[in-house]
Parts: structure tokens; C-alpha cells; sequence
């Protein structure tokens, strides 16, 4: 007996399938085609849509994906190897108020770039000497040496907007171009910003000139003063960074009467 159907039994065939609303193309051949569709894509291929094997099923007004071959579906093992097609229309790709959003944030991060610029900026600390705030006399009748000992005040104003430290103030007293006297004074004094303080520092001076131990000393002399060169440099720290700021002063002391005139301190 013919193992192959006879023509009764392909007539009920394509009837049932009819019926049933599925199309008339075998199984076989669709499933040939998605599989030379996987493995086009899969294999790197860069030909267009058309040399696809599965674009034979679009119709004439679409395109079929080619990524599941207009089947809607992709095999299990290849889920993520593929890449998901969305609607070009779809919300999640037109999020509401972007460029509202990316505005603000723009604007927010110049603002406190620009704060902070602001209040961290350096600015220059101002350092004014003050004068004479008191001061005592000697003298060595044999070696005609006269000994000052003074104390002088320091005007610091911190003009930044976060606190310096004041870590070291180094004096030095000249009289005729040489020097007298020197000290250093570590205040380690705290300024807070916008503020300021004073210092007050003293300094031991030796003078070893003849002309000034008799203006010193002579009483027929009415005006005992003494034109003193004082230089100095403090030391500040702030923010991690150190700056010495240099200041100097000439201001004249009453070596007779242990006391400076009123007006004869400038700088």
C-alpha cells in the first residue's frame, strides 16, 4: 500500500486549517525561516532589513523587526544577547520637563561654585603697627650704652571670611642703619573672621653710639627722642596654607623721660 495521502486526506487537512483560522504555510518552512533570521542577526550580519530572510512576510505599509522576525517572540537562550526595540513614541523616552530640570541643576551648581569662590577666596590680611605702648630707659655710664626696652602694639584685621591663625611674629629694631635688637614671639592667636585683634610684643634694644648717650643724657638738651627703624614679618596660616605678611615702622622714643611724645610714632 502508498505510504503518501491521498487526495481525500490533504482536502480535510487544508479544511480543518481553514476552519480554524491558521494559515495555510507549514510550520516547517516558518520555523526554517526564523531560524536563518537568528542566525543572520546573530552572526554580525550588516545587510539591510531586505536581505533578511524573514522581511519576505512584511506587507507592503510595515516593516518586520529583525530582531524576532515579526514573531513578537526570541529564543529563550538569546535573552540577553538581544536588544529590546521600543516605540519611538513611548513616554519613557520623552520624560516631562527635562530641560526644566536641567536648567535648575545648572544653574544650582554655578550658584554655589560661585559662593563658594566667594567665601574662600583669599584676601589680604591687614597688619598696621600702632606705636609705642610703653617703654623703659637705661644707661652704662662706663661703655655710654643706652638699653630701651619697649612694648610696642600690632594692629591685625582679618578680612577673610573663615579664621587665621597667627603662628610667629619676628621683630627686628634698626637705629642708624644697624641693628639694635631682635625678637621673635610665637602669639599662636586665633583671628575670627571679619575681626580684628592687637598684639603686643616686646623688644630689648642696645644702643653703643656716643652722639646719642649725650642727647640721652645731657639736661642742657631739651628734646631726648630717639629715631628707631622697626621691621617685622608675622606669620599667618589659613586653609592649610601659610603666608608671612611684612610690616614696617619709624617712631621715635624719649630716651630721658622713659615715655614717647604724644604724635611722634608714625609708620
Amino acid at each position: 500500500m502508498d505510504d503518501s495521502p491521498s487526495w481525500f486526506q490533504n482536502l480535510l487537512f487544508w479544511k480543518d486549517t481553514v476552519e480554524e483560522g491558521q494559515p495555510v504555510v507549514q510550520k516547517g518552512k516558518c520555523a526554517e525561516k526564523e531560524k536563518s533570521c537568528y542566525a543572520s542577526i546573530n552572526g554580525g550580519d550588516t545587510a539591510d532589513v531586505s536581505s533578511v530572510p524573514c522581511a519576505s512576510i512584511a506587507s507592503r505599509g510595515s516593516v518586520t523587526c529583525p530582531t524576532c522576525c515579526g514573531t513578537g517572540r526570541i529564543p529563550r537562550e538569546q535573552e540577553e544577547q538581544l536588544v529590546a526595540l521600543i516605540p519611538y513614541g513611548d513616554q519613557r523616552l520623552k520624560p516631562r520637563r527635562t530641560k526644566l530640570y536641567v536648567t535648575i541643576t545648572v544653574a544650582v551648581c554655578l550658584l554655589m561654585t560661585c559662593l563658594m569662590m566667594y567665601f574662600l577666596f583669599p584676601r589680604s590680611i591687614a597688619v598696621v603697627p600702632a606705636g609705642l605702648s610703653a617703654s623703659s630707659v637705661s644707661f652704662d655710664n662706663s661703655s655710654y650704652t643706652i638699653t630701651l626696652n619697649m612694648t610696642n602694639t600690632l594692629n591685625v584685621t582679618n578680612n577673610n571670611f573663615y579664621t587665621v591663625r597667627v603662628a610667629q611674629l619676628a621683630i627686628e629694631v634698626l637705629h642708624n642703619a644697624l641693628v639694635i635688637g631682635k625678637n621673635t614671639v610665637m602669639p599662636h592667636l586665633d583671628i575670627p573672621p571679619l575681626q580684628g585683634t592687637q598684639i603686643l610684643y616686646t623688644i630689648s634694644s642696645r644702643i653703643l653710639d656716643n652722639n646719642t648717650y649725650n642727647i640721652c643724657t645731657w639736661s642742657r638738651i631739651k628734646v631726648h627722642n630717639v629715631l628707631l627703624h622697626i621691621q617685622g614679618t608675622l606669620t599667618c596660616s589659613y586653609l592649610s596654607h601659610s603666608e608671612q605678611l611684612a610690616f614696617e615702622n619709624y617712631q621715635y622714643v624719649d630716651c630721658r623721660g622713659n615715655a614717647t611724645l604724644p604724635g611722634m610714632s608714625r609708620s
